[in-house]
């Protein structure tokens, strides 16, 4: 029986997450959220582990919410001390329609001129689509759906028991489409892929075919991941709910395990590939760079090198190759001088001076400069 909601309203002393350089999936080098605890309630949420949760019980995780009540202020004073990078931010809960402070801190965003990206399971979003626009305009913003099966879907109803009290993914599709008819990137965060539930070939198909026909330009895969306190909740509300898939769940995560085991994610995410491909989709997110900013360039480069390791993931490369083009990526992204600059003044040797550049990746990002960047014609 779901609990009645309750609010407490507190004052964090800080909001923003920074990282070192950039997340290579959703290109996000910093977050902030309003809200801990989600009343969308989402059986399978990787927010109740407990790195992540305060809750000794995981049912207050969707009865308890926390508010963060000075977040926007808190959100101010941290961008004016930081560089602009994109900001994972935005939480379209129902307690957003109360308190309103993903607007206020996408205020703040705009003000400051920072690219945006949002991932979301409700059409609540739409309320802010004119101010989303203008931080666009200004910067660049990516609203992401998460939606894990459509009504064509085989196993469409079990997902929505799953995912609570989440809206349909019907009007998730639907307010994809507004932003698309903005203009604003949109797609589908296909992500938790659930064993035996999305991970069949319709549902695959029904995900590119649907995301294609509502303006959505991606599809972002990747697996369940169950941990601690996440996983045991996980399982019980299968084995009570589903107990056909309690027993092939407990196989694919025995103890210790993370991710799934004998569950073959790069072959769906090939499979994927392949879908979108056909749908002319990409099947990872385009990074967001601002025309003419001072390491565009850069960030360009490390877009397609970090695309070369996601693809030598998914077709099992040795791990050595991968690596090599991991660090190569990394270094680029730490770099603070135009590789474009350096590459004109000192050529491939230049290249080669960078940290983990070695000749047969120095003529890699030449390649990559000549073919895939200076076609763009605004650098």
């Amino acid at each position: 029986m779901q609990k009645k909601v309750s609010f407490i309203e507190y004052q964090p002393k800080t909001i923003l997450n920074k990282s070192k350089r950039a997340d290579d999936w959703f290109w996000t080098r910093y977050s902030a959220y309003p809200y801990i605890g989600c009343q969308h309630a989402c059986e399978f949420c990787y927010c109740r582990e407990r790195k992540y949760s305060p809750y000794e019980n995981l049912y207050d995780f969707a009865a308890i919410i926390k508010v963060k009540e000075n977040a926007p202020s808190l959100l101010r004073r941290a961008l004016q001390r930081n560089s602009i990078d994109v900001i994972f931010t935005g939480d379209y809960q129902p307690a957003e329609k109360k308190y309103q402070l993903s607007q206020k801190m996408l205020k703040v965003i705009l003000e400051f001129g920072y690219p945006v990206f949002i991932l979301e399971r409700s059409p609540l979003v739409l309320r802010d689509i004119d101010l989303i626009h203008e931080i666009d305009h200004k910067a660049k913003a990516i609203v992401c759906f998460s939606i894990i099966s459509t009504p064509d879907s085989p196993n469409y109803k079990q997902v929505s028991y799953l995912e609570h009290l989440a809206p349909s993914a019907e009007k998730r599709f639907r307010a994809m489409e507004e932003f698309a008819e903005r203009g604003i990137l949109t797609g589908t965060c296909f992500m938790p892929i659930l064993p035996k539930l999305c991970d069949d070939d319709k549902t695959l198909s029904d995900i590119v075919r649907w995301t294609a026909d509502h303006g959505g330009q991606f599809v972002l895969s990747g697996g369940l991941t169950l941990a601690d306190q996440q996983k045991g909740y996980f399982l019980n509300i299968m084995k009570e709910k589903f107990p056909d898939l309690y027993k092939p769940y407990l196989d694919y995560y025995p103890d210790g395990s993370y991710s799934p085991k004998g569950w073959h994610w790069e072959k769906i995410a090939l499979q994927l590939q392949e879908l979108c491909k056909q749908s002319g989709l990409h099947d990872r997110i385009p990074r967001p760079i601002l025309s003419g900013e001072k390491r565009a360039r850069n960030k360009c480069v490390v877009e397609k090198l970090a695309y070369k390791v996601y693809n030598m993931e998914l077709r099992g490369q040795p791990n050595s190759k991968i690596w090599a083009y991991r660090r190569a990526a990394w270094a680029i992204e730490d770099l603070e001088q135009d590789i474009g600059l350096i590459r004109a003044k000192l050529g491939r040797k230049g290249l080669e001076s960078i940290p983990n550049i070695g000749v047969k990746m120095a003529i890699e990002i030449e390649r990559i400069l000549d073919t895939d960047i200076e076609k763009r014609g605004d650098f």
